[in-house]
Order: structure tokens, then sequence, then C-alpha cells
């Protein structure tokens, strides 16, 4: 092992657990201290202003300036007593991370001095600098202007000295340069929808509240050996590295005992979260060593959303302080499991009914099917879209690959529910008898009493129900939730809205309205068969299957994005008022020349690796044996010495393969990107540097990791995976 890897291998094993000093409450006594929740604007605020806050996060209702200044001024006091000294509008630019402009509460008061103010015009709308932040064309570089626009449904909190107002982003003509925009609009667009739909069932519904429980997968690795690996500094990811002898194959990580060091580490993590009112209940290790879960009670999807990046945000920080690197990238290390986020979504009513829910009467399973059935409908008509929803070149590494779904979207239902569908499928009367009160009874399978486990799990699912909710698998760990959340509810508003138009065609023929929902079921669970799988998603046979059903099978990130401009995504995000068509075209402007980025970076650090570290490290060790040949034939007889020496020729030569493949992989590497990058067109380009760069990153990993194996541990200057995967 060379000196420098020794010296910071040997760190890492020193290091101990940071004590964290636990709070002196119980986390109910301290949770949301640093939000600024109805129990703060109920205290903060005047009686009227608060009502009218209130009414506006519940029903969207607009404030007037006077209550925004007076929502402004409790919120002031408020944040000021806690500490803060500035505020800022958080948003969520489209470059997956957040984004804020911090302000002092302070103002010339005229007479030399300064005041503290805050005002309902600063707290509703500001103007940040837009140039930099990633719009896909909507602007151009020298028209810097964008506004920040104030979200009242997810509450204002304090970060150490600053009070972060959560806004959507906007751009100077009005489309959205941002996640949360069109996300609160998925919302509305499903709240309107299935309110429509629910009341053939229950009609003192007002309203549908979508949720989102999301679990968040990440890595630990020791901060010492994260900075002497610049792939991981630059990438997020290994681009070299052959496995550990030992990684995940006893599974003996998962749900192990957690070490000391992470302890501490979750723990602090788990105050911070608590104290901005993140309602963290889940931790525990995950399948692959260094890897770990954090997931917290349900929340409405938009806060959900809001609380999962601040998360990101705290992990990163919080490590830190615990001589750790948190790792969110999907891939981090190959040959071991990705990490996921998966999204568990489901859909309740204000009258505190699941809609995702079996019931325990005839209507109320009727309800449940309806909506199960109008999901199904809406993932099969969008699966290529809802594909492209959680498609990137981090997540590409994980889908399909150890425990993470594949890169088709289907849906495991459960073999209790796949026999409802199959039996009203197959059942060709619609008679429906009303008996009095006794309530309907209905020609389907009744389905148990099993409200929350109904079905069995199917890692291999991509979208799987998993008995009051559907799971959507295929996030990617370090993704921002509204991209799949804001496709998935805008498709099944969309499908909600065909769903109750064409039962209100047959009432309207005069058609009984639950033979007419019957009816239209029956059609739906024919018409979206295809995208029900509960078998295995890994195997060959189902990718066959898969194409033979017309899904979605594209593999390539650049020609997956194309979804979002198909005609049947235009439609629905414009039908629903989610995005315009200029702004789905903005977005995949946007992911292509991510995308072209990502691969780009890599590429430009395998190639610095390269140069710099792998090939000068082999060639010494080369050349430790080609002196090492001379001096045996020096030494011996030429007979013996050429029978000693041979195992060094053979290493000799081994590597001079390596090399001089490498050598002319990376040039060619080099070129392959000088001509995609004079693409303009950044769909082309990102297709160029798919096809033509991406595949060389492996191509001399595989010559890198083989040099690995036979070079001088002693010189080997990067941390192996032995010791990054391992928290001592």
């Amino acid at each position: 092992m060379s000196k420098l890897r020794f010296r910071v291998v040997e760190a890492a094993f020193k290091k101990k657990a940071v004590d964290v000093p636990a709070p002196a409450d119980r986390p109910s006594d301290f949770f949301a201290s640093n939000v600024f929740n109805r129990e703060k604007m109920f205290k903060y605020l005047p009686e009227k202003a608060y009502s009218q806050l209130v009414d506006s996060m519940d029903n969207g209702t607009p404030l007037n300036r006077d209550t925004a200044d007076a929502v402004a001024a409790g919120m002031k006091k408020w944040a000021i007593e806690m500490g803060a000294t500035h505020y800022t509008h958080w948003f969520h630019p489209l470059n997956e991370g957040t984004a804020e402009k911090h302000d002092a509460f302070v103002e010339p008061d005229g007479k030399g001095g300064l005041m503290e103010k805050f005002s309902g015009k600063l707290l509703i709308q500001q103007e940040p600098d837009a140039s930099s932040f990633p719009s896909g064309g909507i602007r151009n570089t020298f028209e810097a202007r964008g506004y920040t626009a104030w979200d009242p449904s997810s509450p204002a909190f304090i970060v150490d000295d600053t009070l972060c107002i959560p806004t959507i982003f906007i751009s100077y003509t009005g489309e959205s340069l941002d996640y949360k925009a069109p996300l609160l609009k998925a919302l509305e667009a499903v709240n309107k929808a299935a309110v429509d739909v629910v009341n053939y069932f229950n009609p003192d519904v007002k309203k549908v509240i979508a949720y989102l429980g999301w679990e968040q997968e990440y890595f630990l690795v020791d901060e010492g050996l994260y900075a002497a690996r610049p792939d991981l500094l630059l990438t997020g990811r290994t681009l070299m590295g052959h496995e550990s002898s030992k990684n995940q194959q006893l599974e003996d990580h998962y749900f192990g005992a957690i070490p000391t060091r992470v302890q501490a580490f979750m723990k602090e993590l788990e105050i911070e979260a608590l104290k901005l009112g993140i309602p963290v209940k889940t931790r525990h290790n995950e399948v692959a060593p260094n890897q770990f879960e954090l997931a917290p009670i349900f929340e409405e999807c938009n806060l959900a959303n809001d609380h999962n990046l601040l998360v990101m945000a705290l992990m990163r920080k919080v490590s830190r302080r615990h001589g750790f690197r948190v790792l969110l990238h999907e891939k981090p290390f190959k040959g071991i499991n990705g990490s996921g986020k998966h999204n568990n979504w489901s859909l309740g009513t204000d009258t505190g009914i699941g809609l995702m829910s079996p019931g325990k009467t005839p209507e109320e399973n009727l309800r449940f099917i309806t909506f199960v059935v109008n999901v199904l409908k809406a993932v099969y008509r969008h699966n290529g879209l809802l594909k492209a929803s959680i498609i990137s070149a981090s997540n590409a590494h994980r889908l399909g690959a150890n425990e993470a779904p594949p890169a088709i979207i289907s849906s495991f239902l459960g073999s209790q529910v796949s026999a409802v569908l199959d039996h009203l499928e197959n059942t060709d009367t619609n008679e429906v008898i009303v008996a009095g009160k006794q309530g309907l009874k209905l020609d389907i399978a009744r389905i148990p009493e099993l409200l929350l486990d109904n079905t069995d799990r199917n890692r291999t699912s991509p979208f799987a129900f998993t008995g009051n909710r559907f799971e959507f698998r295929a996030v990617g760990s370090e993704a921002n939730c509204a991209a799949a959340m804001l496709a998935l509810n805008a498709a099944v508003a969309e499908q909600l809205k065909i769903f109750k138009s064409e039962v209100d065609a047959k009432i309207a023929d005069g058609m009984d309205k639950f033979a007419a929902i019957l009816e239209v079921l029956r059609k739906d669970i024919k018409e979206s068969k295809a995208i029900h799988f509960d078998g295995n998603g890994y195997s060959d046979e189902w990718k066959a299957e898969a194409k033979k059903r017309g899904l979605d099978c594209e593999t390539s990130v650049p020609l997956i994005i194309d979804a979002y401009l198909k005609d049947s995504s235009v439609k629905m995000f414009e039908s629903t008022g989610v995005m315009s068509h200029k702004e789905l075209e903005a977005r995949n402007e946007v992911k292509w020349e991510t995308y072209t980025k990502k691969i780009q970076i890599e590429a430009r650090v395998l190639g610095d690796l390269t140069m710099n570290h792998i090939i000068p490290i082999a060639t010494r060790y080369q050349s430790s044996l080609i002196d090492n040949v001379y001096k045996m034939r020096d030494l011996f007889p030429g007979d013996k010495a050429e029978r000693m020496s041979i195992r060094n020729l053979e290493i000799i030569e081994d590597i001079a393969d390596h090399i001089c493949f490498i050598k002319e992989k990376v040039d060619e590497m080099v070129e392959a990107r000088k001509v995609a990058n004079r693409i303009e067109n950044e769909r082309e380009k990102a297709i160029a540097y798919h096809d033509k760069v991406f595949p060389m990153l492996d191509e001399i990993r595989y010559h890198i990791d083989k040099l690995e194996l036979v070079v001088d541990d002693e010189i080997w200057t990067l941390p192996k995976y032995r010791e990054l995967l391992f928290i001592r």
C-alpha cells in the first residue's frame, strides 16, 4: 500500500463516533421547532390574517396585500426571536438541487441607522438573477429576469440564521423554470379529477390529496478516502475499481447492527430533521456495505418533496461533522446494489377515505377498484413518459441491476387484486342490485379485509401495488421526486377525466350509474392489461414479452427523454394545465444538455486519472519487474534465469497490453468528445455522447481494474473498494 493511501486508510480506522448531545426533550417536544407551522401562525398572526392564510393553504384562495403584510410581520417577529438575521426564497431549479439568495432583515431608518424590515411584497415575490439557471431556451442568457413566488402550502422554516420561504420559480414570461410550479399544478389537477370520480360513491368529498412517502437510500464513505478518490469527488461515483473479495454476497449487512459512527450520524441527522418538521421514522442498514436508508411518515406530496430535498441537504452537512461524505449517486460502486428513492404514492380524501385501500362493503371495494384500474390505465398509456420522468445519466446505471427494477415500466398487483380484476374482466353481466340500506351487491369478487397487506412484494417491479399505495420503485436516489410525481399525478388526472366522461355518457344514455362504472372498468382492465406483470422483471423472457405487449423498452437515455414530446404526453400535460408544449421542449433541452455534461465530466475525469495516476503507476511497477528480470539474468545461469523470470515476463507483457489499450481508447474517447462537442443540437449531441463516448468508459475501466489486480499494492495510490466499502 502506498504511503499516502496508508495514511488515509489508517486515519479512517482511527476515527471514532462524534458525540451528539441528546436534546433535553422527547422528539414530540421539539418537532417542527424551526418551522413556521400553524401553531406559530396562530400565535404570531392576527386572527383574520391567520384565517385567510389557512384558507389559502387548504383551498388555494389568493391572499391580498394586507394579509401578506400581516403574515410577513408575524413571520419576521418569530424568525428574529429564533435568531434569524436573513431571509431567502428557497426554490427548486432544473438542476436537481435547491437554490437560495440570502437578504438581511435590514433597511436604512433614514437617521443613519438600520431597522429590521420584512414586508408582504418581499414575502410574496422576489427577482433573483436567473441567467445561470437551466432554462432550456425559455430565456436568453442576457435576459436574467426570473421571479420566485411564495408557496403558502409549504411552511417557512429556519436553517442556521436564515428564514427559508418555499417558492416557485418562473420566467419573466410566466413559464415555469422549476419543479415545484408544475408539481403544484399536477396536484391540483388530480384533486379536481379525483373528486369528480369519488363523488360517484361519496358525494361529501370536497378534496382529494396526493400523498408521498419516500425511502431515501444512500452510501457513506470516510471523508479522507473520499478526498483521495478524484472520481468520487468530481462525479459522485467510482469510474474505476475492482470489486472487493467480500462485498454483499453474504447478505450480512442488510438490517444488521448499525456501526457506531453511522449511528451517531443518523442520530444528529434525525434531530435536525425533526426540528424542521420532517417526520423521519425508519433507519436501517441496506443491502450493500456502507449503504443505509432513511424513511419518514407519509405526507402531502408537495410538502414531502420539500422535505426530501431538505433531508438530502442535511445529509451532506451533517455527514461532514462525522468524518463522512454521503453519496447519493444511484450507482457509486460497480458490482453491488445501487441506491433508489422508492416513492410510495396514494390518494386520500378530506373525509379520511384512502382511495387505494380496499373496504368492507361492495360499494367501497368498487370505489377502490375504480381508482386502482384508473391508475393502471394511466401508467399503461404513459409508461414511456413515466420512465422518462425517472431516467438520468446516473439512474441508468442502476435500473435493471442488483435489486433495482428494470428500465421497462410495469405494475405488480399481487394475487388477490389480480384475481379480482381477472374476475371483473371476464364477467359479462353488469347487474347491480340495490337492497334497501343493505348496500350494493355487485357481481365482483369481494376483496378480503387484509386492508394493508393484501399483496406480496415484487422487488423487480418498477410500479408495484403494496396494499394501500403504489410504490414507484424506479425513482433514483439523487433525483428530485417532483419529476416523477408531477408526471404520475398529471397522467392519473387525465385518465380520471376520461373515465368520468365515458361513465357520464353511458349514464346519459339511461344506464344505471354503477352498471356504467363496471362497464367502463371492464374495458379499461382489458385495454391496460399489458402493463400488469407479476413475474420476474429481470428475466430475458420478460424483456421479449414486454416488447410484444407494446411497452416502451428503449434503453438509451437521450431517446427515453423523447417521451416528453410525444403527442400523447403533450396533450396530457396541456389538457391538465400542468405544462405547455414550450415548457416541455425547454425541459427536454435541459435534460439532454445535463446528460451530455455528466458524461463529458466523467470522460474528462477518467482520462485525467488514467494519464496522471494509472499509467504512471503501472509503468513504474512494470519497470521494477523489468529491472528484476535483468538482475535475475545477471545472477543465475541462462536457462534457470529464464525459468525464474517467466512469471515476471508474463506480467510485464500483460501490463503492456493493458496500458496500450487504455492509451489508445483514451485518445479515441477524446476525439469522440471533440466530434460530439461540435454538434449544436442538444438532442443529437446527447445521442452522440451516449452512443460514442459513454461505452468507452466501461471499456477503459475494464483494463484499469485488471491492472489494479497485478500492480504492487504499495504503489497503488487510489483507495480500493475493500477500503472504501467498510466503515471503520
